[in-house]
């Protein structure tokens, strides 16, 4: 069998315990190297074979899971965060499908959730933003005409960039044409939940510089949005003079 993975944003323990288990109970793991915290592999059992996938190929992946298969041994394939975003785990789960090989997932913490803790922040407040846009800088991998930071932007909602920490001169200027204010709060958030966390608040107008300044070119978050500034209507859900099906508004 084959288990997807999420091991979290980083920090060892926050993977889930079902991820926990099979990765303690795993006889191959192949884990993203250049992402995934190595600490979480110090529970692994001591025969279990471990392969870095930041150097191989997707035919050397599904190689390494067919002769796991054939020996009849349990395999985990751990990605970073939460395997339902930037993981590339489709084009494996298809593979496999092809192949008439079994697998399941398990999902872990989000690096979105991990840069939300880092920065003590909901990216939902009333009156300010009720939609988070999750997505990231087109660079050597091209994204959707219609998914240009540019055409995003024009809603000013919360907006949460994953991999695009070494292209902020060119996304910068496509959030502030698409209608973010230079002055519109932002922050980038390094290596969120692992030992080497860092926070850098900043605005739309500043990213490229702050990104610059502080040498965070890749592993980090980027954050947009006035949530990520003091104004907001207080929730309905809490409120006194609000009636709602578990609670009855005060007289």
């Amino acid at each position: 069998m084959i288990h997807f993975v999420g091991a979290g944003p980083g920090a060892p323990d926050l993977i889930t315990l079902r991820g926990r288990r099979l990765l303690d109970g795993a006889d191959v793991i192949i884990y993203a190297g250049s992402l995934v915290n190595p600490a979480l592999l110090e529970g692994r059992k001591p025969s279990c074979r471990v392969y870095d996938s930041a150097g191989m190929t997707l035919e050397q992946v599904l190689a390494v899971m067919e002769q796991a298969e054939r020996a009849g041994q349990d395999t985990v394939r751990l990605h970073t965060g939460d395997v339902s975003i930037y993981s590339a785990m489709r084009e494996q789960m298809d593979a496999l499908d092809r192949l008439g090989i079994s697998y399941d997932v398990t999902p872990g913490v989000s690096a979105l959730s991990g840069a939300a803790a880092a920065l003590a922040a909901e990216y939902t407040l009333p009156q300010v933003s009720q939609t988070v846009i999750i997505t990231r800088a087109a660079g050597r991998t091209p994204v959707p005409e219609a998914e240009s930071l540019e055409a995003l932007a024009r809603h000013g909602s919360t907006m949460v960039l994953f991999l695009s920490a070494g292209l902020l001169e060119k996304a910068q200027g496509e959030l502030i044409a698409g209608g973010y204010p230079p002055d519109t709060p932002a922050a980038i958030v390094y290596k969120a939940t692992w030992p080497e966390e860092r926070v850098y608040r900043c605005t739309v107008g500043t990213l490229a510089r702050t990104a610059r300044d502080n040498g965070v070119s890749k592993t980090a978050l980027v954050t947009v949005g006035r949530f990520l500034e003091g104004d907001y209507e207080r929730s309905k859900l809490y409120d006194p003079a609000f009636s709602h099906g578990c609670r009855e508004a005060e007289r």
